[in-house]
């Protein structure tokens, strides 16, 4: 099959091994596939992973054991637990210390004609939901994972570091959810942009009182000692970002202010999936490019621009 594969260099290969379907798994060929930061620090080192990138995705089920998936379109958590210890049979695969991870961690992804996952990652897309939005579920449920955390009150006050692909679907959900939130970034044209989509926006410099709550989307060390700075005593911040460089934080500020630290990864699909249904949400708006598979190294190109929002890769 064709593959945008990464080993220590990223490139595409027309001659890439089709996946094979473990017991209880599907074989899905993928109709469009997002490139989020995260693919973009695995190409700088993170994870040191090696093998097809790629985890934003939405396709459709094309061999399976699972009658009830055969010929479905759909979308899959990324996170594919043992099924077998502790942390699994408590509810909790996402952390399942033997989990593979599409595109990220020992399993290959969605940069590619076809992919494979365990049926129980599947979720059929609705009718209603075109692939251009449905490629969007995986990085709206990481964001619909605060929620599960960490209750909001309307009327807390919310700041969202950073202007970039996941800040703005972090604020469009709090938007959906009928919270307020300011975005803080450096570019003043994305701000422009955010604006447009209904939401605050404020040049981060710029900024002056505390928030009762911080989350960060920057990727980016400064972004976190900039939510220290903003968050009020006893308030909280939220870490959505991964980066492949180590920071080094001054955690003084933090005990001295008994802020409370919440790391904040993948989340359910369901609630994301459910919020586009109900027409909360649509970021197609963020659509900045749209590349064959074969031009992926130019998709990545395109993605590395501050300026673009979403790249999509598509493999007809």
């Amino acid at each position: 099959m064709r593959a945008l594969v990464f080993d220590r260099k990223l490139e595409f290969r027309g001659d890439y091994p089709d996946p094979v379907a473990a017991p209880s798994e599907s074989i899905v060929r993928v109709s469009v596939a997002g490139v989020c930061g995260t693919d973009l620090e695995i190409a700088r080192g993170y994870m040191q992973y090696r093998g097809v990138s790629g985890h934003e995705f939405a396709g459709r089920v094309v061999e399976s054991q699972n009658a009830a998936l055969r010929g479905k379109r759909v979308v899959g958590e990324i996170n594919a637990g043992c099924g077998r210890c502790a942390t699994c049979s408590a509810g909790l695969a996402r952390h399942c210390p033997n989990r593979t991870v599409l595109g990220i961690l020992g399993r290959d992804g969605a940069f590619a004609d076809f992919l494979r996952l365990p049926d129980v990652n599947l979720i059929p897309i609705p009718d209603s939901i075109p692939d251009d939005l449905a490629v969007f579920v995986e990085p709206l449920a990481a964001a619909y994972e605060i929620f599960e955390q960490v209750h909001l009150a309307r009327n807390q006050t919310i700041v969202v570091i950073g202007d970039g692909r996941l800040g703005a679907l972090v604020a469009l959900v709090l938007k959906g959810e009928q919270y307020v939130p300011i975005v803080a970034g450096h570019h003043r044209d994305k701000l422009a942009r955010l604006a447009e989509l209904g939401l605050e926006t404020a040049e981060e410099s710029s900024l002056r009182e505390k928030f009762d709550v911080a989350i960060d989307c920057s990727g980016s060390e400064s972004g976190f000692r900039r939510a220290a700075e903003l968050v009020r005593p006893r308030g909280k911040i939220i870490l959505k970002s991964t980066a492949a460089a180590a920071a080094e934080i001054n955690l003084a500020p933090i005990v001295v202010n008994e802020i409370s630290m919440i790391g904040s990864r993948c989340g359910r699909f369901q609630p994301a999936l459910d919020a586009i249904a109900a027409g909360k949400i649509d970021p197609r708006a963020l659509i900045d490019g749209s590349f064959a598979l074969e031009d992926g190294l130019l998709a990545f190109e395109a993605a590395k621009n501050p300026r673009n929002f979403k790249i999509l890769l598509r493999t007809p």
